[in-house]
């Protein structure tokens, strides 16, 4: 039996990884700045994803043009591509209702820890190591990475105890999505992995139009559809950047780095655009964050 964790990957530059995290962190940063306002402008959350999943078709069609449309149509390809690309959006969805079952300051500090699943499953399945400096960044990383939207009101099930296990399964399928991307880099091209992505992601988008209320007033100007379509490009190419990351590096340091970096970003902008000044758990946060990315951009 062939060991898929060991194929040799197409040679790449020195730290290739490293710049596309690097543009994943950018992208995802600002891309996180300004998510939130095309839901505040009338436009639901859920359509946002419908635009979000249309929005992967552009890239996804630029960089299979690119490789002459070669896409792996292999059995074990495709179970590996839509495996990923439906645990990402699956997980989104899931995201959706668990926000409106439970309080948001505890079910996105359990996801935020989704690069722990893949650490453990890199670890244990694909024997990756990193060195000690590597390995204090990704701590630090998981430290930081609930910090950022952790509020001290307390724990409660006042709620309702469904969004915790909703909160965990999101967790559990972000985590697994950036193991499977690693592991499939292996054996496929990074550009099909991205295609099935984007069929995935069209394929849930039915389900979101679902969970949508049109009975509510809906703005389907500019301001609506269009600038979503604008914020979730670059949540698009940032996934795309990922698809690289994972290609060229270690899924134990790729998926810290880039789950700690953007956020950094986020907070930056947002005290620079709108003047939010973090509180002190954010502030620990941003400060964990920064000592963790330049480790981990460090790490061999």
């Amino acid at each position: 039996m062939t060991d898929t964790s060991a194929a040799v990957t197409p040679a790449a530059p020195p730290r290739r990884w490293l710049s596309f995290a690097a543009l994943t962190v950018v992208l995802w940063g600002v891309w996180g700045a300004f998510a939130g306002v095309s839901a505040q402008r009338g436009f639901p959350e859920t359509l946002v994803y419908c635009v979000w999943a249309l929005t992967m078709i552009a890239p996804a069609v630029i960089v299979m043009h690119r490789e002459k449309w070669k896409l792996d149509r292999d059995p074990r390809s495709i179970l590996h591509g839509l495996l990923i690309g439906l645990t990402g959006a699956g997980g989104q969805m899931i995201l959706f209702y668990a926000v409106t079952t439970g309080p948001a300051y505890l079910v996105f500090p359990i996801i935020s820890l989704s690069p722990l699943v893949t650490i453990v499953m890199s670890f244990v399945l694909l024997k990756e190591r990193t060195t000690r400096l590597g390995a204090l960044g990704v701590v630090l990383a998981l430290v930081a990475l609930p910090l950022f939207d952790f509020s001290p009101k307390g724990f409660s099930f006042a709620q309702g105890a469904a969004w915790f296990p909703l909160a965990l399964i999101v967790m559990l399928c972000w985590g697994v999505q950036a193991y499977f991307m690693k592991l499939a880099n292996a054996r496929m091209s990074a550009e099909s992995i991205f295609f099935y992505m984007m069929i995935s992601g069209l394929l849930v988008a039915p389900a979101a139009i679902a969970m949508t209320d049109f009975s509510k007033p809906i703005n389907w100007g500019w301001d609506g559809p269009w600038l979503a379509a604008g914020i979730q490009m670059l949540n698009a190419i940032g996934a795309l950047a990922l698809v690289y990351a994972f290609r060229h590096g270690k899924a134990i340091v790729v998926a810290p780095l880039t789950n700690a970096g953007g956020p950094l970003i986020t907070a930056v902008i947002s005290l620079l655009v709108a003047g939010v000044v973090p509180g002190e758990f954010k502030m620990a946060g941003l400060a964990l964050a920064v000592i963790a990315s330049a480790l981990l951009a460090l790490a061999p």
